[in-house]
C-alpha cells in the first residue's frame, strides 16, 4: 500500500505545498524550507512555528487516512483527506521523519521508513530519527513550539548521484528555485497581508529577508492598466462562490520586467483562464475548467479569480493533491457567461494593444488596419480615411494609381499563415511597434501624422489628442507633447 501511495502523482512542488497547508492550518506565521545537498544522501527539511502536536496527535497524524474526507472541517482548515503529509512525502522520499513540540511540552518524533516496512512486513512506526539523522531535526530544539518534517532517501528527487556531481547539484538548486516560484504562486494571498490577516513568511534556503519567497499576483491587481470586473456572488447549495474577472495590461502598457513577471511560472498562454482558490489557497492556476475553451494567444490577458469554501470540496471534485477542481454542473453556465465577458475584453485589449482602455474622451481609435468580410471571407484592409493615408494620397496629386496599387498589394499579401505560425510557435517573439527604434525615427513618423491632421483642420491640441488614440503612439506622450513646437 505504501508503495502504491507513491504513485499518486505529486511533483516536488505540489508535495511541499501540501506540507505547508498543514503549517498554515496549525497557525504558523513562519515556515523555513531548506534543500540540503549531499549527493544521494541529500535531504529536505520544512520547519514551522505553528502549534505543534502532542505525542498522541503526532502518532495519529502519521497514520494514512487519519481523518475521513467526509468529516466537516473548520473554515480555515486546508486539509481534507488525512493523506497529505504521508502521500506527499512518500511520493518523493523513502524515509519520512516528523519532529514536533507543543507549547510547554516535550519534543515528539515519529518516522516512517519504507525500506524498513518492506524488510519486516510490519506497519511499524518508529519513534526516533534514523541513525545519524538526529542533527537534521535539531533546529526545532530552539523553538517553544512548532513542527519539522524531514525527507531522506529522496530517490525521486536526486537518485543515486555522487555529492561531487556538479550537474546534479545544479539541478537540485534549480529545483529549489522552481519550488520557490510555485509556492509564491500557490500561497500568494497568504504571503501578502489580506483582510487584516497577518502575512505568512516562507524562507527558502535561509532565514533572512533576501531568502523570503515572494508572492506572485496572477491578476496584476496593483497595475493601473489592469481592468477588474465587479465581484459576482454565486450561490450553490447554500455555499457562496465569489468570481472576479481581470484583464491584464497589454505588453505595451508595462515595463519589460513587469510583463515577464506577469507571465507566471508556466508562461502567458498556459496561465490564462480560471484561478480557483480554496480558503485563499490556490488550487488551479489557469485553464478553462473544461468549459469549452482552448488556450489561445489573443485571450492570454484574461484571468478569473474564483473563491470557494472548503465545504464544497466534493461538489468541486477536489483531488488529494489539491491541484484539480471541476465546477459543479449547476455553476457551469454562469461561469461560462462570465468567462465570455472577460475573454471578449481581453481580445479587444490584445488586438488594440491596450488602446481601447485609454482612448481620451472616448474618441474613435484611428487604426491603420481594419478587418473586412468580402464574399464571406475575412480580409484585412488599410483604412483609407486614416489621416496619414489621406495626406499621402493628397500629396500624390491626380495620379493616384501607383499609391493605390501599392496599398492593394499590401492588403492582398498580408502573410496571415506566417504570422499565425510564428505566434503559435514563439508567442513572445514579436517585437512591439517601434521597439528599439531611436526616438528620432519615431519623431519623424509622428511629425508626418501631425502634419496630416493639421492639414485636415485639426488644432494643435486636438491633433495631439487624436494621435494618442492611434496605436502604437500612446506611450510616446513626451514626444507627442513636443509636436508643433519650435525645433530644439
Amino acid at each position: 500500500m505504501l508503495e502504491a501511495l507513491r504513485a499518486v502523482g505529486y511533483s516536488v512542488q505540489t508535495a511541499l505545498a501540501d506540507l505547508i497547508d498543514n503549517s498554515i492550518t496549525a497557525g504558523a506565521r513562519n515556515v523555513w524550507l531548506t534543500f540540503h545537498w549531499n549527493g544521494a544522501d541529500s535531504y529536505i527539511t520544512l520547519r514551522d512555528d505553528g502549534r505543534g502536536m502532542s505525542e498522541a496527535e503526532l502518532t495519529d497524524a502519521m497514520r494514512p487516512g487519519s481523518r475521513s474526507p467526509l468529516e466537516e472541517r473548520e473554515p480555515d482548515d486546508l486539509g481534507r483527506f488525512g493523506l497529505g503529509l504521508k502521500t506527499a512525502s512518500f511520493s518523493q522520499a523513502r524515509r519520512l521523519t516528523v519532529a514536533t513540540i507543543k507549547s510547554r511540552g516535550r519534543r515528539a518524533v515519529r518516522r516512517w521508513d519504507l525500506d524498513y516496512v518492506g524488510e519486516t512486513g510490519e506497519w511499524r512506526l518508529l519513534k526516533s530519527a534514523a541513525p545519524g539523522s538526529t542533527s537534521r531535526i535539531s533546529a526545532l530544539d530552539d523553538q517553544k513550539q512548532g513542527t519539522l518534517v524531514l525527507w531522506e532517501q529522496m530517490d525521486r528527487v536526486v537518485g543515486l548521484v555522487d555529492k561531487d556531481d556538479a550537474r546534479a547539484q545544479g539541478r537540485f538548486l534549480a529545483l529549489a528555485k522552481s519550488v520557490g516560484r510555485h509556492l509564491g504562486m500557490v500561497f500568494h494571498r497568504y504571503l501578502e497581508k489580506e483582510d487584516d490577516k497577518p502575512a505568512l513568511c516562507i524562507y527558502l534556503n535561509g532565514n533572512k529577508a533576501d531568502s523570503m519567497v515572494r508572492p506572485w499576483d496572477p491578476f496584476c491587481s496593483a497595475h493601473v492598466a489592469t481592468c477588474q470586473f465587479p465581484e459576482e456572488k454565486l450561490l450553490f447549495r447554500g455555499a457562496r462562490v465569489l468570481v472576479t474577472g481581470f484583464v491584464l495590461p497589454h505588453k505595451d502598457r508595462t515595463s519589460e520586467e513587469e510583463y515577464e513577471a506577469a507571465a507566471g511560472p508556466a508562461g502567458w498562454n498556459a496561465q490564462q483562464g480560471f484561478y480557483v482558490y480554496r480558503q485563499r489557497r490556490l488550487l488551479v492556476a489557469g485553464g478553462w475548467l473544461n468549459l469549452g475553451y482552448n488556450n489561445e494567444e489573443h485571450y492570454k490577458l484574461a484571468r478569473l479569480k474564483v473563491d470557494i469554501p472548503n465545504s464544497t470540496d466534493a461538489d468541486w471534485d477536489i483531488d488529494v493533491k489539491k491541484s484539480r477542481a471541476r465546477p459543479p454542473p449547476g455553476l457551469e453556465e454562469r461561469l461560462r457567461e462570465l468567462a465570455d465577458s472577460v475573454r471578449k475584453m481581453a481580445r479587444e485589449v490584445f488586438v488594440h494593444r491596450g488602446a481601447r482602455m485609454q482612448a481620451p474622451k472616448a474618441r474613435e481609435i484611428d487604426d491603420a488596419w481594419y478587418p473586412a468580410t468580402v464574399a464571406g471571407r475575412l480580409r484585412y484592409r488599410i483604412r483609407r480615411k486614416h489621416p496619414l493615408v489621406t495626406f499621402a494620397m493628397d500629396r500624390q496629386g491626380s495620379d493616384q494609381k501607383p499609391l493605390e496599387a501599392l496599398l492593394r498589394l499590401l492588403e492582398e499579401t498580408v502573410p496571415i499563415q506566417r504570422i499565425w505560425l510564428d505566434t503559435a510557435e514563439k508567442p513572445e517573439a514579436h517585437a512591439a511597434p517601434f521597439e528599439d527604434e531611436p526616438p528620432a525615427e519615431v519623431m519623424t513618423v509622428l511629425e508626418e501624422v501631425f502634419k496630416a491632421l493639421r492639414a485636415t483642420g485639426e488644432t494643435t491640441e486636438s491633433a495631439k489628442e487624436r494621435i494618442l488614440t492611434m496605436p502604437p503612439f500612446a506611450k510616446y506622450t513626451k514626444v507627442i507633447d513636443a509636436l508643433g513646437t519650435k525645433k530644439r
